[in-house]
């Protein structure tokens, strides 16, 4: 049998038609019967098959029955892998700021200023195109900075000004008083001398504007009061307070010290401002 009568024989079989039939035992009589072609039955076989897989993909997919599947992590698997996630992401993050924070700390031991860094962005976050909008008050507030900018001087005055004449301050630290304010050097202090780990107190009731590190002058803390006074206290050890934070006359805000390149030795630096003007610390406290 060459290919060709084959190849006939084989179309031929699939044009044949065929009786399926179902019979009753007892009675041989015709129950119900189809008929078939060969095409016929691959095509419904086919059909068969794709309804059968997409019906067992639905149920993998969306019923609880995906679980009973040998392999399948169930939904308490799968909570604790999503928590594990969030715990390798912030060990991540933790890691690079202590690095991070080493590096400066190696910087500054090597007389070097650390270099400035932009704050990262959060990438779980959202952001959005915020448009800001000049106004008459923008304008309003740089001129008064200017004008005060421009109007900072040195009193020459060793007298009490009328002004904050009846105001009485607290000691910041009680001891020996090893530099003097001077206008001639420059010198906008007085530097105090106390005990080891003498506690530095608030002159007045305030709100701290500014607690940190400066390369000059180390662990610093200012302190806005009342009529226009700005409070310095400068070379710490130790800060107990931080920016935006309320204090009273005689609060312990830091720890007396020897932080910053600007220092020759354990000492408070303190200075007292009013209306941008320095003035001579010994005029209106008692060391």
């Amino acid at each position: 049998m060459n290919r060709k009568e084959l190849r006939k024989k084989i179309f031929q079989m699939l044009k044949d038609h065929y009786r399926l039939i179902i019979y009753n035992d007892s009675t041989i009589q015709t129950v119900w019967s189809i008929k078939l072609t060969p095409i016929k039955v691959l095509t419904l076989g086919s059909l068969g098959a794709i309804l059968l897989i997409l019906f067992t993909t639905v149920i993998i997919a969306y019923t609880p029955l995906r679980e009973n599947i040998p392999g399948y992590p169930s939904a308490k698997i799968r909570q604790e892998i999503l928590h594990n996630y969030i715990l390798v992401d912030s060990l991540e993050y933790e890691i690079k700021s202590r690095d991070n924070y080493f590096a400066k700390l190696k910087t500054l031991f090597q007389g070097e200023v650390p270099p400035d860094e932009t704050a990262a962005s959060d990438s779980s976050l959202k952001t959005f195109d915020v448009k800001f909008k000049t106004s008459s008050a923008d304008s309003m507030f740089k001129d008064k900075l200017v004008e005060e900018k421009q109007n900072l001087s040195i009193t020459s005055n060793a007298k009490r000004l009328p002004s904050i004449a009846n105001i009485h301050f607290f000691t910041p630290l009680r001891g020996l008083i090893t530099n003097k304010f001077s206008p001639k050097t420059n010198h906008l202090a007085v530097d105090v001398v106390g005990s080891r780990n003498a506690r530095i107190s608030s002159v007045l009731d305030g709100t701290v504007v500014f607690s940190g590190w400066t390369m000059e002058t180390g662990y610093s803390i200012f302190i806005q009061h009342e009529n226009n006074i700005i409070s310095a206290y400068k070379h710490n050890a130790e800060l107990l307070k931080e920016m935006g934070d309320k204090v009273q006359a005689g609060d312990v805000i830091a720890i007396m010290g020897n932080s910053g390149e600007l220092t020759t030795g354990p000492h408070l630096h303190f200075e007292l401002w009013h209306n941008g003007t320095a003035l001579d610390p010994e005029t209106y406290i008692d060391f």
